[in-house]
């Protein structure tokens, strides 16, 4: 299928991680050394970076996927899906050593999940790779990445974009300590709470908690922070703005991938010029569509279904 970018619409670039996820429901989360009887078990394309990317090109912006995948089925179904969706798959590396990510989540009756992640070849995506992609990330509007690849080939991303003076969003997801160095090179951070909290160490339960943290991340640079607090709704400090924008009150399904249609969402309407208060209700209203649906990419909407009234 051909996916060439279309020059009508805005371009973004996503690096990050591709992964099959398996999903196991069950009335609750098992404890440690625990073992309990699930029920619904799904198969599913999965990945922040990948399910970031399908967001994207659903929500109306192209899409350039910088990744890696095994030489395995997994990697080859992964790459079928994403043609699929028109994303430009040139930078979609293949490694023969290491097979495709995977991830292993569990969802109870609320929701709410836990997850663990083999990398695979997620692991061996290297700044050489990133370099192949240099041309389009210079002809981007706005770049987007995750953590779920090694933090190096993040930074040299950023360090990448920032010369290029490209808009950098990250998704700092896994959570881990960053720089300052890379921090201060950011155009907005969309960490979750428990983000959040191993950025600042403040807990974040509330809305003041949210601004105090907001405001540390701030300090160090990031000129726009948006912290997601799942049905509540994202704290946002950036642009003069320091408020607390409300989630959509729905039935919740499945919470898996709806954080990457919130980042997704988010990217495609800051490219397209919009406030940060604009674009957070409009991840709002897109995640809020994704978590009545089971499934990482599976409940990815498209543009059309996105109520923001």
């Amino acid at each position: 299928m051909d996916n060439t970018l279309n020059p009508a619409k805005k371009r973004i670039v996503v690096v990050g991680s591709s992964n099959t996820d398996m999903v196991v429901k069950a009335k609750r989360l098992p404890v440690p050394g625990e073992t309990i009887l699930g029920g619904t078990f799904l198969m599913s394309p999965g990945g922040k970076g990948a399910n970031q990317s399908i967001s994207i090109a659903r929500l109306g912006a192209d899409v350039v996927f910088v990744s890696k995948i095994g030489n395995d089925l997994f990697g080859m179904q992964a790459r079928e899906i994403y043609k699929s969706e028109m994303i430009d798959t040139r930078f979609v590396f293949t490694d023969e050593k290491n097979p495709s990510g995977v991830a292993l989540i569990s969802i109870d009756t609320f929701g709410e999940n836990c997850i663990i992640v083999a990398a695979g070849a997620n692991m061996s995506l290297t700044v050489q790779d990133i370099d192949k992609a240099y041309k389009s990330i210079q002809e981007a509007d706005m770049v987007l990445l995750q953590l779920e690849i090694p933090l190096d080939t993040v930074e040299h991303v950023v360090d990448m974009a920032y010369d290029l003076r490209k808009r950098v969003i990250l998704n700092p997801a896994p959570a881990a300590h960053l720089s300052e160095k890379l921090m201060k090179k950011l155009y907005a951070i969309l960490p979750n709470r428990i983000e959040a909290e191993m950025l600042t160490g403040i807990k974040v339960t509330d809305r003041e908690s949210a601004r105090k943290a907001a405001g540390i991340i701030r300090g160090k640079g990031v000129d726009n922070v948006v912290i997601t607090l799942g049905k509540e709704g994202a704290y946002v400090d950036g642009m003069g703005c320091g408020a607390l924008l409300p989630g959509k009150e729905v039935e919740t399904a499945d919470t898996t991938g709806a954080g990457d249609v919130f980042c997704g969402a988010f990217s495609v309407y800051m490219s397209e010029g919009r406030t940060l208060t604009e674009s957070v209700a409009f991840a709002n209203a897109a995640a809020s569509v994704a978590v009545t649906r089971i499934g990482a990419q599976s409940s990815i909407p498209y543009r059309y279904e996105i109520d923001m009234n």
